[in-house]
Formats: C-alpha cells, sequence, structure tokens
C-alpha cells in the first residue's frame, strides 16, 4: 500500500506539469497585456515597457513557463500583478470558503441522492422510483446558475430566510451549497440505483435473505457495501467537479473562495494567480482520487489484496 501512495503521488508530478503548461500557453494567447494592466490604462509606453521587463514579460514564453515551474520547485507561486502580494498566501486565505462551499455541497448530495437511490433500487418501478428518476433527470438538466439564482430569489429576497450571498455566518452556504449538491445528488441517485440493482440480485444476497436475515440487513450490511465501490468513484469524481462548479457559485453568490479570486484575476490578466488556482485545483483532484482508491481497499478486502 505505501509502495502504491508513492507512486500515485510521483504520478501528480506530470499532471501539474500538464495542466500548468496548457494553462500557460493558453494565458499567453488571449488577448491583452498584463504589464498595460498593471501600469493603467493612462501610463505612457516607457512605464508599460519598464514593467514588463520588471514582471519578467520581455523574455521568450518557453523562457518565462520555466523560470515558473522553478519557483514553483521552491514553493513560490509568484506575486500577483494586481496586488503585489505572494499567490500562495492569497489562495491560502481563500481555501477554506471554497473546501468548505465543496464538501458541504458532497454532503447534501449524499444525504439525499444515496437514500433515493437504495430507495428507488428495493422500489424498482414503484411510484417512488418513478419520482426518484424524475427528480434526477431534472436536476442533471438544471444549471447550476439558474438555480442559485431562482433560490436567492425565492428564499433570499420574497422569503427572507437566508443571506442571498457572503458568508458573514453559517448560513450563507446553505443556498450555495444545495445549488453545488443539486446536480450531484442526481449522479449519486442514478449510480446507487444501479450498483444497487445488480448486488441485489447477486447469489449471495439470496443466500442471506434464505437464512432468514432481516432485509434492512440485508440491505445495508451486505448489498451496501458492495455496492458503494463505484458510487465512492462518482463521490471522489464530484468533489473535483464541485471545485470547479464553485467558480460558478462563488459568483452567483458573492463568496471570497479562490473561484472568485480566479475570475478576477482572469478579468484583470493577472496570470501568476490564475495559474495557481487551476495547479492548487488540479493537485486537490489528483490528492482527493488518491484517498479515494485508497479507500477501496478498506471498503472491498479483494480490492487490498492487490496493493501487496
Amino acid at each position: 500500500m505505501h509502495k502504491y501512495i508513492f507512486k500515485r503521488i510521483l504520478m501528480m508530478i506530470p499532471v501539474v506539469i500538464g495542466v500548468s503548461l496548457l494553462v500557460f500557453m493558453v494565458l499567453k494567447m488571449t488577448p491583452g497585456d498584463p504589464a498595460r494592466v498593471v501600469a493603467g490604462s493612462e501610463a505612457d509606453e516607457a512605464t508599460v515597457a519598464q514593467i514588463r521587463e520588471e514582471l519578467g514579460l520581455n523574455k521568450p514564453v518557453l523562457q518565462q513557463y520555466v523560470d515558473y515551474m522553478a519557483g514553483m520547485l521552491h514553493g513560490d507561486m509568484g506575486n500577483s500583478y494586481t496586488t503585489g502580494k505572494p499567490v500562495f498566501s492569497e489562495i491560502l486565505s481563500r481555501m477554506p470558503t471554497t473546501f468548505t462551499l465543496a464538501f458541504a455541497g458532497v454532503l447534501v448530495a449524499v444525504l439525499i441522492g444515496i437514500p433515493l437511490g437504495i430507495i428507488s433500487a428495493t422500489k424498482q418501478y414503484s411510484i417512488l422510483d418513478n419520482i426518484s428518476t424524475l427528480l434526477a433527470l431534472t436536476g442533471v438538466a438544471m444549471p447550476n446558475f439558474w438555480l442559485g439564482l431562482m433560490l436567492i430569489l425565492v428564499f433570499a429576497l420574497q422569503l427572507g430566510w437566508l443571506p442571498s450571498g457572503g458568508v458573514t455566518s453559517w448560513q450563507g452556504y446553505i443556498l450555495p451549497a444545495v445549488t453545488l449538491g443539486v446536480g450531484a445528488t442526481a449522479n449519486f441517485m442514478r449510480t446507487t440505483r444501479s450498483s444497487m440493482l445488480e448486488v441485489i440480485r447477486q447469489d449471495y444476497i439470496r443466500t442471506v435473505r434464505a437464512k432468514g436475515a432481516n432485509e434492512k440487513r440485508v440491505i445495508l450490511r451486505h448489498a451496501l457495501r458492495n455496492a458503494l465501490i463505484p458510487v465512492i468513484t462518482v463521490i471522489g469524481l464530484q468533489i473535483g467537479t464541485l471545485l470547479g462548479g464553485a467558480v460558478v457559485n462563488e459568483t452567483v453568490f458573492s463568496l471570497p473562495g479562490v473561484g472568485m479570486l480566479m475570475i478576477n484575476s482572469i478579468n484583470k490578466k493577472d496570470e501568476p494567480v490564475v495559474l495557481g488556482c487551476l495547479i492548487t485545483f488540479a493537485i486537490v483532484f489528483s490528492l482527493v482520487n488518491l484517498f479515494v482508491d485508497i479507500l477501496y481497499a478498506y471498503i472491498d478486502p479483494r480490492i487490498k489484496s492487490q496493493y501487496r
């Protein structure tokens, strides 16, 4: 297991390099001059040229990328073009908001989607199954930003129950978490239903029932545990997806997270901050996938034996 974990961590290196190179080149191809943005629209060409030289923007693009990655090896993501602050500290100060939002969205999806999937599988083709399937399809088809605006309109503006934006208290996370969790809920429900339907038809489930085991025990202890492998896979993927979805949600709900920081930095052509945000997301996504793979071993002993 230790060798496997070490190998997976080493595999993160080419992922980070690939993501950083792709984003770096895309940023360089987008219109706009970061030096002009920093200097201001009224600055003369001499001032812009001086700032371009100070930022290293007059070097060849490949040399700029090599210099950036050399700094990354020493834990330096550079400084923001607009604020002058270290990119790492800017991201670090906003990470709790983004991570709290993403995991709150996953929690909402798990608490709703998995029970609905179990009920749909055990009550296949019933009214509950049809209603759950309809809700799942609606959740998948519904754009997150539209749902967020509707929730703000109803629960913040009309009813006044919850704040429309900001995180002055834990209540500020409710509407964004529900908005994020709806799409994931649909995926969890469908995956759980499909996996449970496959498991409950296995011979060993019939054997457990023939021994007189309580139906609740059969479903929760024997069937659900073996059906969780694909569900956990979807949960791991959804965490990464929700981190990306937090970019839109933080904009809709005015949350001071990494997503909002990245959007503002894109508008200002603040390349070090944009690069830092996306590299952070790539690292977190890779770590979540690693954690999911390790979790497999503790749920299914057959998988654990493969690591030995």
